[in-house]
């Protein structure tokens, strides 16, 4: 399973940054890349992305909540994938560190993602994590 890490500072609390993060749903509003977020119940979610000139499609479910430091998933079906967020408060807010893993089993789609994988998933978490930032601010 191939794995990326990104992080960043958020100036807001940790409770206050998780409280956002928490809202799973809202996660299309803070990335142009997420097309949509639909609630299945039970803390399970299908995504609607678009990443290197391709719809993805997969069903999420959020397998650790430890309010206001861990909120991890993963996925059910469609592209393998497991992730987790880990807040941690700073001196300047909150630093929110993302892990994702991710597999896929065909061989010329994985080729395509992996190549575009770590900016891709770096500039939706920067993006989720501006706009967190943003909405907390405003």
């Amino acid at each position: 399973m191939a794995t990326i890490e990104h992080s960043e500072i958020v100036k807001a609390s940790p409770e206050r940054v998780f409280e956002l993060l928490r809202r799973v749903e809202d996660f299309a509003d803070y990335s142009d890349l997420i097309r949509s977020i639909d609630v299945l119940g039970d803390d399970r979610y299908r995504w609607h992305v678009r990443a290197v000139g391709m719809d993805w499609a997969f069903d999420v479910e959020v397998t650790e909540i430890q309010a206001p430091h861990t909120l991890a998933w993963e996925s059910l079906d469609g592209v393998k994938n497991q992730g987790r967020y880990r807040l941690s408060e700073v001196p300047e807010g909150t630093e929110v560190s993302l892990t994702l893993g991710y597999e896929i089993h065909n061989r010329f789609m994985e080729k395509a993602v992996n190549k575009a994988a770590k900016p891709l998933v770096g500039k939706v978490s920067r993006q989720i994590l501006e706009r967190v930032e943003a909405r907390l601010n405003a």
